[in-house]
């Protein structure tokens, strides 16, 4: 069973700080992220969303935040109510230049249902790609 992390790294023409608020704003986050109805940057916060690849496969997440660096680490569990496993998602912000790299880790992707291709780990590959690679970088600009 391949337990390695799946792991995007991208770096941005906008400081942390920027970065931070697009990643913890949850007016911000609604318009490259998921339509979240709460979010707080707080450890022990937990948040809901519908999410899925259409409108008949949706699941229902659920994340709880863990860590919280300002400006430079967020953490949280992600999970899916009425499936097994529990994973652990995490944004890392490293200022470079007047630039900032973001590095995004998912972690635990292995304990969710083999049998579901919903929730392979190629999934979540195309998936934080499409998100940080494509939406928060068309945000950012």
């Amino acid at each position: 069973m391949d337990d390695k992390p799946v792991t995007v790294q991208y770096t941005f023409d906008a400081l942390p700080e920027r970065v931070w608020r697009a990643i913890t704003d949850k007016e911000e986050m609604r318009k490259w992220y998921f339509d979240l109805k709460e979010f707080k940057p707080e450890i022990g916060f937990e948040f809901r969303f519908l999410a899925g690849e259409s409108e008949e496969n949706q699941y229902l997440h659920i994340c709880k935040i863990t860590e919280v660096i300002p400006e430079k680490k967020l953490s949280y569990s992600w999970r899916y109510d009425g499936y097994d496993g529990i994973s652990y998602v995490t944004f890392e912000l490293f200022k470079e230049a007047g630039k900032t790299r973001l590095k995004l880790t998912h972690k635990g992707l292995e304990s969710f249902p083999a049998d579901n291709p919903d929730l392979a780990k190629e999934k979540f590959e195309l998936g934080w790609t499409q998100i940080i690679g494509t939406n928060l970088k068309n945000y950012l600009k």
